[in-house]
């Protein structure tokens, strides 16, 4: 291969999907390539469209319009225009050249040929970027059903367990006392004469609870016999770097429920069928257990450290972002709750029904790790001003804990500390009345944190006669719905007219993407609007985009493509955070592009343009 084409193929091979090509076929590809020069304002329409052109651009732009001459797009160096070789192309559209520009070209059947044995690669170029996303969430989705099967977890991370053992010659009745004394409901039988021995070594057994009752109490055996008689002989055991699915595996083929862990030959500890098969939901269901039980700020701040931990696990379980995001929030609701009945212990009773909310993505059930806490207090209508004390008294005990445990505070003072937003049900309805009725800029702020609330702990219907009295408003007011959603328009997707990403410039987080406040609050945001209009009370983002699907407000394809946008970029989130909580660095929300893959760099594009689109068609409809 001559000098040019070298840098041509090595030009080529590195932009997506090209870059997934071995290099042999790569040189094939490139020995099919046209080279035109194109002046300004030249235009590029396929003259046989049987036979569509693919373009890659090596210098200077492009511009597509649609039928009606609209700006559908601009390519700029180093990208791919396909815009002829997709599934549906607009055959009356047309790219033209916006400054004299090189361009390669390639005819699309035969490349479809030399592609052959690559679909991704074919899919990539034939998709749109909504239909690409679709199909590389869907992936993703496929891989998390797998990757949380624990296929791919060692039993180190699964077993929860200490063991204990106990001589063959032991009374079965001593070995009972014993598991009650534990709180155990096994024991393994080792030669206890030999303790340094290697435990494969040993002549193992286990005793459980199924065998005392099947073996002993069942048959009438005296329980003064050795446990010996029935135990469960040569039980086998797995080393803690073993795959979590062969132990599952070796349980269930061989009927057991406890298998003994070891660690360079010695025993240390215990794993059961029910560790590896709930694990994942196990865990959070034991946090939240161990919170409920505690009996001190002290207690939880322990307990809350666990938190960045089990978003770590879940996370490399392959659990989507959804999914986290309930998990963590149940564990913040649990914080608030046992911190609610510790201050209610203290203070005495409530004097009057009242209930305590959460706002933000806790209420939105999209909570991740180390968040900041927004809640508030709405009270009955009874309240007396003698009992504001007693509600103030809650609102510092609950907030100063929630704190303590690692829940910072409110930078925006939307806590249950600030009197304005501890308030009895009229207040609040007089505050969400006003806000409906007069959209100032204020207001439109707090409709965006407030429209978002959930009851944690007390009397649900206060604030549910707030919110079905507030969706009747929204749903008739066009004008505030108009001003919600030119305010929810005013923030962008980070990217520019040639797909290229648009960079923080300065500051601490110079040259990354703000994943947070760029992308997937763009998507709560355009949620919470549909959701208002079409008077619906789900408050979860996904909920709203789910059942405002194939309303006047949102069609179906296109709740579809903001739900995958949305899943893609907390997936995207959620690993970049997961990084950073195995370092022990504090986590963001700021990720560099180029610290992730050109492919994964195509689907994001393919994301904040799914968002842009949605703008683009809401601000036609403010408008």
């Amino acid at each position: 291969m001559d000098n040019e084409l070298a840098e041509i193929s090595v030009f080529v091979g590195g932009i997506p999907p090209f870059d997934l090509l071995p290099d042999n076929l790569v040189d094939r590809l490139v020995k099919e390539i046209s080279i035109s020069y194109l002046r300004e304002q030249e235009r590029l329409i396929p003259d046989n469209v049987a036979e569509p052109q693919l373009y890659i651009l090596r210098k200077g732009a492009l511009r597509h319009e649609g039928t009606n001459k609209e700006l559908l797009g601009k390519y700029a160096e180093g990208d791919i225009c396909a815009v002829f070789c997709q599934e549906k192309p607009n055959l009356h559209a047309s790219l033209i050249v916006e400054e004299d520009t090189l361009i390669y070209s390639l005819d699309y059947p035969n490349l479809k040929t030399l592609l052959a044995d690559t679909p991704e690669v074919l899919e990539f170029l034939e998709l749109s970027s909504e239909q690409r996303l679709h199909n590389q969430q869907n992936k993703l989705n496929d891989d998390a059903i797998l990757a949380s099967s624990i296929s791919n977890t060692s039993v180190e991370d699964f077993y929860h367990h200490s063991v204990a053992t106990v001589s063959p010659e032991v009374s079965i009745q001593d070995a009972a006392i014993k598991m009650t004394e534990l709180g155990f409901s096994c024991l393994v039988v080792v030669d206890e004469k030999h303790p340094n021995k290697n435990i494969t070594d040993l002549k193992l057994g286990i005793i459980t609870d199924k065998d005392i009752r099947r073996r002993c109490v069942a048959v009438g055996l005296p329980t003064s016999n050795p446990v010996s008689d029935i135990m469960t002989k040569d039980v086998a055991t797995i080393d803690i770097k073993r795959n979590a699915y062969d132990a599952l595996i070796a349980m269930t083929s061989k009927h057991i429920h406890h298998l003994p862990v070891t660690k360079l030959g010695k025993l240390i500890g215990m794993v059961s069928v029910t560790d590896l098969v709930n694990n994942e939901e196990h865990n959070a269901v034991n946090i939240t257990s161990i919170i409920h039980k505690a009996s001190s700020i002290a207690e939880l701040v322990t307990t809350s450290k666990l938190i960045h931990k089990l978003q770590i696990k879940l996370t490399k379980l392959g659990s989507n972002a959804d999914h986290i995001g309930k998990n963590i929030s149940a564990i913040t609701m649990a914080f608030t709750i046992r911190l609610i009945e510790m201050a209610e212990q203290t203070l005495g009773p409530a004097p009057v029904p009242y209930a305590w909310l959460a706002a933000g993505s806790q209420a939105r059930q999209e909570q991740l790790a180390h968040s900041d806490q927004d809640n508030a207090l709405i009270i009955s209508n009874a309240m007396k001003p003698e009992d504001e004390q007693w509600f103030k008294a809650l609102a510092h005990f609950v907030c100063d804990g929630l704190a303590e445990c690692g829940f910072m505070y409110c930078p925006g003072n939307i806590m249950a500390t600030n009197e304005k937003w501890r308030q009895p049900q009229n207040v609040w309805q007089q505050y969400f009345d006003k806000w409906v009725d007069t959209p100032s800029p204020k207001a439109l702020l707090n409709s965006s944190v407030f429209f978002d609330l959930s009851t944690i702990h007390g009397d649900v219907t206060l604030l549910e006669t707030v919110r079905q009295n507030m969706l009747q408003k929204t749903k008739a007011n066009t004008l505030f719905i108009a001003h919600m959603s030119a305010n929810a328009l005013r923030s962008k997707p980070p990217i520019g007219f040639f797909r290229g990403f648009v960079l923080i410039q300065d500051g601490e987080h110079t040259s990354t993407l703000d994943l947070k406040h760029s992308g997937i609050a763009l998507i709560v945001d355009l949620a919470r609007i549909y959701a208002l209009s079409e008077g619906v009370a789900a408050v979860n983002t996904i909920e709203r985009l789910k059942l405002c699907s194939g309303t006047q407000s949102l069609t179906k394809p296109s709740a579809e493509n903001l739900i995958d946008a949305y899943e893609f970029l907390t997936s995207v989130r959620l690993e970049h955070q997961g990084k950073l909580l195995c370092k022990h660095l504090p986590v963001n929300n700021y990720i560099d592009p180029k610290t992730i893959s050109k492919l994964e760099r195509e689907h994001l594009k393919d994301a904040f343009k799914v968002i842009k689109s949605m703008q683009d068609y809401r601000q036609s409809a403010v408008i």
